[in-house]
Parts: structure tokens; C-alpha cells; sequence
């Protein structure tokens, strides 16, 4: 009954989108609002829907119905409940109905805005978000069905199908294969839900965008509607791809948080298209500019976001990540050429009318820096798109894939990340319409001094690397002028109102939040920095082969390997686990226990590190092979991980500051809007 109670609201949603699609066509072609509004409705109706066929898989998934394929293949009965119904996600079909359900959500919650002012909006922002679902629900209920069942004829063969062959009977397995061990990590049961929100939510915008394409919208409406679904949308996508980076750097042994992984790459490429449109888009909004622009960031977006969801889950390009092949890869490749071709055909069409209002009228302008900084996001992109195609390529002409490794990626777009550093520092400084060398060499001088600083530091105490000297010096250069920035408006709110500073610096913030939760990111990026040039440059490893009682060092720290155990466990695991004494001289600082978890149900394992972090380093021991428990002679690899965890802490700063950015506020009435935009021009 659950079965077809899932399968029939799926189903049921299939074509509740299809009809909503053909009734906003039909209303708006035909001038009958009631069609629309019947088409809103249903668009309204499709997460609860769905939220019915999600629900009912999770009850499967929960109650161990190993009849169902996709139960068996992701849960087993050693498995505790949390992770049965995180295991929604933990499979291709699970993960595509998530995906929908996600997306349903979305859509049935921008319908619920109220569309007085942009109701020429409505019937293509249905139609764009439906046909974005409607693909994923044909992918769901036709290719990758979760409710399958599995049944077996009288000759003993299985079959699987969702209702019942004639002269079969039910199959049950007497236990599931349990879920991937690397998806049970704490970071993995968040990460791909908070990937998901992120590549969803860009759908809404993208719709509007295409929208404000077919009714002929050139003014800025369609961004000012969708700022706070993109940082929302980015919001969810940054912390994604951050959770993400912590699992590897917990999980995968890799020693590090990011391998240039294909799968990795392609979550950051849509990332890599948002985050200049962020910045673009304000100066649309101010200046009336970049029209076109803003159009094609928001197009490579959606496209980037489908194009990551297509390598996830069709297996085309090998990676640690992807945990399922299919026959959907054509599919996904098809919707995405569709897509892009009719965006861009859309925009052709309009091209002329999306002139831009004003013109560029020096280098050092704050536009003219935003519109810099732009370029070199799409430079990384191009870099990591080449990049990630490459085997593709290699193998299409060459009959070989030959892969690019994490040296082509560092040396091309380190340069680049180095440029955006410095353009932090810059921007911030620089006017709207003209800037002058002089007149930016004034706000620049100051922090300018302080950072420099800095440098000279680094090489009186003998530091050599020229790639860390320069990032902590542009970091001190960002941090210095972000400070400085709080520091200037919290005075001059200080002297003028006469509040006390720190009441200054709270208001003023409360009062632009998305200028000061910019700053606060950009401060989150510098720590982000430190802990990255850390881990990149100064990272160091070794390795061996240990008898009980011997020892390893590395760095400023001793290993002494002191005992070896090897156990099974209630859920169904074989660990072998090493206890390892950690000292700094001859000071005992702590044990680490790294371990090898065997999954029985699988027939999988999972390295488990130890690790003794504080703000200075990581001391981080993988037990790598062991002998039987007879000789319990061990293998180890070590890395000595400098500044790491910086990285983590300027996340969450960086995090705080894209909550403080996105907090909703009341939308401002057109003369309010003119008036703030115009007293920002003067700043």
C-alpha cells in the first residue's frame, strides 16, 4: 500500500506540472488570468504531492521493506534510524525524487508571494520552474523509479517492476546492502541536502530571468524580486560545498579538504557563475549596466547547476563521488543543450532593448573593479570547466582519457584567486561613475601601510615562499581596509547621531546589511585564506611501516605506535583500530585512534583518521594497512597540516556574513528605492 500510495502521488505530480505548464501557456496566450490563477494553484499543490511520495519512501526506508530495490540497495537492518532516512539521498533514484521534492518546494513557496505589481511574470515563471521539474520527475517515473519492487517467477529469476508479473510472487531479501559507508559520515548526511537547496533555489531567479526575457522587462524588477532567493541560494550552495570539503578532509584520507575532484569541480562551477552575478547585479541596479552580462551569469547558473547534477548522477567522469552510473546521461545532456539554446535565443531577441544606461567612465571605478572581479571568476571557471571536460575530450579524439591533475588547477587559477584577493581590498575604496589613481590612493594609503607590514615579518623570520608571503600580505591588505571600512561609517554615524560606536556600528549595519554582511564574507575569505595557503604550502607528510613501540616524527611532533585492536560491532562493522601516543619534544600531548571500518553488508571499508587539531596545526595519522593481530605490526601515513583549521573558522565567519547579507528585509517603496540608491551613489 505505501508503495502505490508513493508511486501514485509522484505519478499524480507528473501530471499536476504538465497541466500547469499547458494552463499558464493557454492563459496567457489567450488573456484568461483564471487559467494562470489555475495554474498557480497547482503549482501550489505539487509539494504537498510530493512531500506525500518523499514521505512514503522514507516510511519504506524506515521500516526495512527490502522488497523495494532501492531499499535494499541503500538501508539493512544493522542500520540505525537516522541514517534509513538520510538514506533517501543515499542512492540515484532517492536522491532524484529528493532533488524533486526540493524543487516542488521552491516553486509552490514563490507562488505564495504576491504578484500585484508582476503579473506578467506569473505564467513564465510557472512555466520555466515546471518544465525544470518536469524533467526530473520524467527521470524519476520513468528511469529511475525508487518504488520498484522486486518479484520472482516461477522459473526463480527476479524480476523488478512496480506491480505485481503474472505468476510471480514477492522477493525479500533477507537483509539490505547498507548504505555507502563514506555517505555515513555526519558532514555527508548535510552536505548533499544543503547542495541540493543551493542548486534548486537558483531555479527561481533563473525563472524570472527568462520571464523578464519573454514579456520584455529590461529594467532591473527581476533582480530586485529574486536578491534574496540568490543569497539564499548561494548561502546554501557555499555551505555545501564547505560541508563537503570537511567530509573529505575527515573521511577520504586525502590528507586535505579538496582533491580537484571531477565532482567537486562541477558544485563549483555554478558557484564560480553566482558569485560575479552577486556582484553584477548591484551594479545594474545602481547604474542601470550590465544587462547583458547579468543575463548570461544567471543562464550559465542554471546550466552549471543541471550540467553538476548531470556528472553526479550519470557516472560519466570517474570520482570518489559519484555513486551511481546510468543510462540518464543523454537525458541530462539533452536538457541542458535545450535550455541553453533557448536562453540564449531569448536574449538575442531582446538584446537591443537591454542596453546599458550608462557607460564606463574610468578603470578605477567602483563598476569598472566589480566588472575586473567578474572576469576573473569566469576566468577560474573557464579553467575548471576545461579542466573537468578534458577526459572527455582526450577520450573522444584520442580513444584515451587522460585526466588533469591538482597541479594544473593550482598553477592556473592560483594567480587568479591572488587578483580577487587584492580586488577585495580595492573595490571597497573605489567611487561609483569616476575614481581617480589620487583619489583612491587616499583611501588606500593607510591600510596599505599596515599590511605591509606584514611581509616584512614573514621574511625577517625566514619565511621563503613568495605564493604564502604574497597571500597573507593582500590578507592583511583586505583585512586592514574591511576594518577600516566598519571603522570609518561606525564614526561618522558616531559624530553625526551621537551614539555610542558600538551602537554606531550596530545600526549602521542593521540599516545596509547587504553592504556590511559583504564585509563580514569578505573578512571569512581571508581566514579561509591563511588556512588554505597553510594546508597548500606548508603541508608535509611521511610514512612507514611500525612494530608496537616504534615511533614516526614529523614536523615538531613524535608518533609512538602503542597498541593495535580488531573488533566487530553491533551495527554490523569489523574495526581495526591503532592507538597512537602523540608528543612536541618530550611533552605527551594526546592519543589518536586511527581505524579501519570493514562494512559486512557492503562489503565496503572506511578510513577513520586521528587527529589532534588546534588553531596552530593538525597532526593527522591514517592507519594506512596492518599485519594479522598476531604480529599487529601497522602502517601508517602522517601529514603535518599548518593554519588548517583557519579554514574552518573563516567558513563560519564567511557563513554569519551571508546570513547577515540575506536577512529579509521590507521590500522598499519605488521612491524609497530611488532615494537610497542615489544617497549610495555619493559614497
Amino acid at each position: 500500500m505505501t508503495v502505490n500510495i508513493g508511486y501514485g502521488a509522484l505519478v499524480l505530480t507528473f501530471i499536476v506540472s504538465l497541466y500547469a505548464i499547458g494552463a499558464a501557456i493557454y492563459g496567457e496566450r489567450n488573456k484568461k488570468p483564471r487559467w494562470v490563477d489555475s495554474a498557480r494553484n497547482a503549482m501550489v499543490l505539487i509539494f504537498p504531492l510530493l512531500t506525500i511520495s518523499a514521505g512514503a519512501l522514507i516510511l519504506l526506508l524506515v521500516n526495512n521493506d527490502f522488497q523495494v530495490e532501492y531499499v535494499a540497495s541503500v538501508t539493512s537492518r544493522s542500520m540505525p534510524t537516522y541514517l534509513r532516512v538520510t538514506a533517501l539521498w543515499g542512492g540515484q533514484p532517492g536522491s532524484l525524487l529528493f532533488w524533486s521534492w526540493l524543487m516542488a518546494g521552491f516553486a509552490s513557496a514563490v507562488t505564495l508571494r504576491k504578484w500585484d505589481r508582476d503579473r506578467e511574470f506569473l505564467p513564465w515563471v510557472i512555466v520555466v520552474t515546471l518544465a525544470t521539474l518536469v524533467f526530473f520527475l520524467l527521470l524519476v517515473v520513468f528511469y529511475e523509479n525508487p518504488f520498484v519492487r522486486m518479484w520472482q517467477t516461477p522459473v526463480g529469476s527476479v524480476l523488478t517492476q512496480i506491480f505485481q508479473p503474472t505468476g510471480s510472487i514477492p522477493y525479500v531479501p533477507g537483509d539490505g546492502r547498507g548504505l555507502n559507508p563514506l555517505l555515513r559520515h555526519p558532514g555527508m548526511i548535510i552536505h548533499p541536502p544543503l547542495l541540493y537547496l543551493g542548486f534548486v533555489a537558483f531555479v527561481i531567479p533563473f525563472a524570472f530571468a527568462i520571464a523578464a526575457l519573454i514579456t520584455g522587462r529590461t529594467d532591473d524588477r527581476w533582480i530586485r524580486i529574486t536578491r534574496r532567493w540568490t543569497l539564499w541560494a548561494w548561502l546554501f550552495l557555499s555551505l555545501g560545498l564547505i560541508l563537503g570539503g570537511r567530509w573529505a578532509y575527515d573521511v577520504l584520507g586525502w590528507g586535505g579538504y579538496w582533491a580537484w575532484d571531477p565532482v567537486e569541480i562541477s558544485a563549483l562551477l555554478p558557484w564560480l557563475a553566482a558569485t560575479p552575478f552577486l556582484h553584477s547585479v548591484m551594479i545594474q541596479e545602481k547604474r542601470g549596466m550590465l544587462k547583458h552580462w547579468n543575463m548570461l551569469l544567471i543562464i550559465f547558473t542554471y546550466d552549471l547547476m543541471i550540467f553538476g547534477t548531470f556528472l553526479t548522477r550519470s557516472g560519466v567522469l570517474s570520482s570518489v563521488h559519484s555513486f551511481a552510473q546510468s543510462a540518464i546521461g543523454p537525458l541530462f545532456f539533452a536538457f541542458i543543450g535545450v535550455t541553453l539554446i533557448v536562453s540564449l535565443y531569448l536574449l538575442s531577441r531582446r538584446w537591443d532593448e537591454l542596453k546599458a544606461e550608462a557607460q564606463f567612465t574610468s578603470w578605477l571605478s567602483r563598476e569598472s573593479l566589480f566588472m575586473i572581479n567578474n572576469l576573473l571568476f569566469v576566468g577560474i571557471l573557464v579553467v575548471c570547466f576545461w579542466g573537468m571536460i578534458f577526459p572527455l575530450i582526450s577520450e573522444i579524439f584520442t580513444g584515451q582519457k587522460v585526466t588533469v591533475g591538482p597541479v594544473f588547477y593550482e598553477n592556473a587559477t592560483g594567480p587568479l584567486w591572488l587578483a580577487l584577493l587584492f580586488l577585495m581590498g580595492v573595490a571597497p575604496l573605489s567611487a561609483w561613475r569616476a575614481s581617480t589613481a589620487k583619489s583612491l590612493g587616499r583611501n588606500l594609503w593607510k591600510p596599505a601601510v599596515i599590511s605591509f607590514l606584514v611581509p616584512i615579518i614573514l621574511l625577517l623570520t625566514g619565511m621563503i615562499s613568495m605564493a604564502a608571503i604574497l597571500t597573507f600580505w593582500m590578507g592583511a591588505f583586505v583585512f586592514s581596509v574591511t576594518l577600516y571600512e566598519f571603522y570609518k561609517g561606525a564614526m561618522a554615524r558616531h559624530k553625526r547621531a551621537g551614539e555610542n560606536f558600538f551602537v554606531a556600528l550596530w545600526t549602521l549595519m542593521g540599516r545596509n546589511r547587504r553592504r556590511y554582511g559583504g564585509y563580514i564574507i569578505h573578512l571569512g575569505v581571508i581566514f579561509m585564506a591563511v588556512g588554505i595557503i597553510g594546508l597548500e604550502v606548508f603541508q608535509t607528510e611521511t610514512q612507514g611501516s611500525l612494530a608496537l613501540g616504534e615511533s614516526l616524527e614529523l614536523g615538531p611532533y613524535t608518533m609512538v605506535y602503542t597498541s593495535l585492536s580488531e573488533f566487530d560491532t553491533d551495527d554490523n562493522r569489523n574495526v581495526a583500530r591503532a592507538v597512537v601516543e602523540v608528543y612536541e619534544g618530550d611533552e605527551f600531548l594526546t592519543e589518536l585512534y586511527p581505524r579501519k571500518d570493514f562494512f559486512y553488508e557492503s562489503q565496503q571499508p572506511m578510513t577513520i583518521p586521528g587527529v589532534r587539531s588546534t588553531m596552530e596545526d593538525d597532526f593527522y595519522v591514517i592507519m594506512a594497512d596492518w599485519k594479522p593481530i598476531t604480529t599487529k605490526n601497522a602502517t601508517f601515513k602522517v601529514y603535518h597540516n599548518p593554519l588548517v583549521n583557519w579554514l574552518w573558522v573563516g567558513s563560519i565567519i564567511f557563513i554569519l556574513g551571508t546570513f547577515v547579507a540575506a536577512w529579509p528585509e521590507k521590500e522598499d517603496s519605488p521612491k524609497r528605492a530611488k532615494k537610497s540608491v542615489s544617497a549610495s551613489e555619493k559614497v
